[in-house]
C-alpha cells in the first residue's frame, strides 16, 4: 500500500474510521507512518494525537478499542478508510460515534419504511378518537390482530409466487414490494426488526 505521508507537510494523513459491520462513520484521526505500522502490527487502531504528540491507541485508557479488520488506500493516497469491529463506545463523551449517533445496521429505505410502521403500531395503542391518522391502513392490521397481519403476509407470498411464473416484471415487482412491506409489519407485531433477520442471516453465513 502506497500511502503519501508528507502530502500535507506534516508526515500526516486522515483517517476515517467505518464500523465494518454496520458501514457507519465512527470517527476521524490521524495517522503517521508509526501509527499506520502499529495498527497493522496490534490489528488496534492507533493513531497520532496532534494534541499529545504522541502515538495514540483508541481504547488505551477506556478499553473501548477499535480492533482492526482492514484498510483502504484513497485514490490520491492521502487517506485512509479503516474498517474496524468496535468495543464500546467510540467517542469519549460515551456516544457510539464521533457525531453522537448510535451505531445502528440501516437498511436505507427500508429503515425509514420500518420507522413509520412503529410509529403506527404505536398510534394502534391510542383510543380511535384520540389517533392523528383514523384511515391508515398499516394501523387497521395491527387492530386487526395477528392472524390478520399473519394471513396478509400469505396471500402477498402466494400472489408474488404466481407473478413470479409470469414475465411481467412490473407486476412482480409490486408484488414482492407488497410481500416486503406486510413482512416488516409482521417483523414490527412480533417485535422483532430487519436487523434481528440480518443477525440470524451472518450467524449461517
Amino acid at each position: 500500500m502506497n500511502i503519501d505521508f508528507n502530502k500535507n507537510n506534516d508526515g500526516l494523513v486522515p483517517a476515517i474510521i467505518q464500523d465494518a459491520s454496520t458501514k457507519n462513520v465512527l470517527m476521524l484521526g490521524y495517522m503517521n507512518e508509526e501509527a499506520f505500522l502499529k495498527t497493522n502490527e496490534t490489528k488496534k487502531v492507533t493513531f497520532f494525537s496532534r494534541t499529545k504528540k504522541r502515538l495514540w491507541t483508541k481504547g488505551e485508557e477506556s478499553g473501548n478499542y477499535l480492533h482492526l479488520v482492514n484498510i483502504k488506500n484513497d485514490c490520491d493516497n492521502d487517506a485512509l478508510l479503516i474498517s474496524v469491529n468496535p468495543k464500546g463506545p467510540t467517542c469519549h463523551k460515551g456516544t457510539d460515534t464521533c457525531w453522537g449517533e448510535k451505531n445502528e445496521p440501516n437498511f436505507g429505505f427500508l429503515t425509514k419504511l420500518e420507522g413509520i410502521i412503529a410509529k403506527r403500531k404505536r398510534m394502534s395503542e391510542v383510543e380511535p378518537e384520540l389517533r392523528e391518522d383514523k384511515n391508515s391502513y398499516v394501523v387497521s392490521l395491527f387492530d386487526a390482530g395477528m392472524n390478520k397481519i399473519a394471513q396478509k403476509v400469505g396471500e402477498e407470498a402466494v400472489e408474488t409466487v404466481i407473478e413470479a411464473k409470469d414475465d411481467n416484471a412490473e407486476l412482480f415487482l409490486n408484488e414482492s414490494a407488497d410481500l416486503l412491506f406486510h413482512y416488516l409489519i409482521l417483523l414490527k407485531a412480533k417485535g422483532y426488526s430487519l436487523k434481528d433477520i440480518s443477525e440470524v442471516l451472518e450467524k449461517r453465513h
